[in-house]
């Protein structure tokens, strides 16, 4: 499917005090070493993240309901432990290696690109100290220099899906976003849709939903990680 680079490292809490660890290999210097960052970048694989089936090109013929999908990994990879300390244990620094991750997998796209990060409910920014979806697109601009960030979506219900069953993450969701009435939509801009992981891709299909409704013609939808749901 995607990555066949594994788990092979516990977060380590030194990380906060001390040089970073490889989430892949140990090695001591960077969050991810720059060789198991090119192992990443080399193995991958864009899958649709609602069938799992291989998606090169983005467009699965199988999920035609969705528009252009790109995903780095299945959450099992390296990735996993990326995001998780990137977000429960607020180590900042794996923001830009995330987004050269995002990047690569990304192609090139003409005209006006706009990046809207899916919202993070205000606890969790506070409990965090930042916002992680929109640290990464923040990240992602040192990258692709010509595009911006627009906040077109708001959270208006800060729901927990942790823990949540399929149905209940899609009864959640229904009313979890609002389109941002300071903004408005050009239907000549290519919109990028991040969001960190996809487990039933609720949180994802609602955004989609709001910024469709609104008026965005060109949409693109960027997964950092698909999860699987537990029973």
């Amino acid at each position: 499917m995607s990555f066949i680079v594994k788990n092979t490292t516990f977060p380590n809490p030194l990380d906060l005090l001390a040089p970073h660890s490889c989430r892949g290999c140990g090695l001591i210097g960077k969050p991810i070493c720059d060789r198991c960052k090119k192992y990443i970048m080399l193995e991958h694989q864009n899958f649709c993240p609602n069938c799992k089936t291989l998606n090169p090109t983005g467009n699965c013929q199988k999920c035609t309901s969705l528009p252009s999908t790109f995903v780095i990994a299945d959450r099992s990879t390296i990735i996993g432990n990326l995001i998780h300390d990137f977000k429960y244990s607020s180590i900042s620094a794996l923001a830009q290696p995330i987004a050269e991750l995002t990047d690569y997998i990304l192609p090139e796209i003409p005209g006006k690109v706009s990046i809207v990060p899916l919202p993070t409910i205000s606890r969790h920014i506070r409990e965090r100290g930042f916002d992680h979806t929109y640290k990464i697109a923040k990240n992602l601009l040192t990258l692709r220099t010509n595009w911006k960030i627009e906040p077109i979506l708001l959270r208006v219900k800060n729901t927990v899906q942790v823990g949540a069953t399929e149905t209940e993450r899609k009864s959640q969701v229904k009313k979890a976003y609002t389109v941002n009435p300071k903004t408005k939509i050009d239907k000549s801009t290519t919109y990028i849709l991040l969001d960190d992981v996809w487990t039933t891709g609720a949180s994802m299909k609602a955004a989609l939903k709001k910024i469709s409704s609104a008026g965005a013609e060109k949409i693109i939808l960027v997964v950092l990680a698909v999860s699987q749901m537990r029973n």
